[in-house]
């Protein structure tokens, strides 16, 4: 069974940073690809980035690139989101996603498992 746990979730003031991670287990992710999504208070939940976890290709939302970055460390199992400069409106639940594919997908329903996300709260 595939687990993924978030963890680096806080309140930040805006202009801030802060590094999501996501502890993956239960399989070899080799194959597969990572994504995550956030979701703001009334909102549908959005893309925010992807990385194919065998190669390292990674995408990211348009609105959001240049203040994110996403990575894995491979012997950790984990991936990291790297949110820079960050704004109140970056405020929501962050969920990482994993799905059987290694092609990079920006769906939310093309992923085949989520954690239970973290919340980002950031002030002003």
């Amino acid at each position: 069974q595939v687990q993924l746990v978030e963890a680096g979730g806080g309140v930040v003031q805006a202009g801030g940073s802060l590094r999501l991670s996501c502890a993956a287990s239960g399989r070899t992710f080799s194959s597969y690809g990572m994504g995550w999504f956030r979701q703001a208070p009334g909102k549908e939940r959005e893309f925010v980035s992807a990385i194919n976890w065998s190669s390292g290709a990674t995408h990211y939302a348009a609105s959001l690139k240049g203040r994110i970055t996403i990575s894995r460390d491979n012997a950790k199992n984990t991936v990291y989101l790297q949110m820079n400069s960050l704004k109140p409106e970056d405020t929501g639940v962050y969920y990482c996603a994993a799905r059987n594919r290694i092609a990079i997908a920006t769906s939310a329903g093309a992923y085949d498992y989520w954690g239970q996300g973290t919340q980002v709260t950031v002030s002003l």
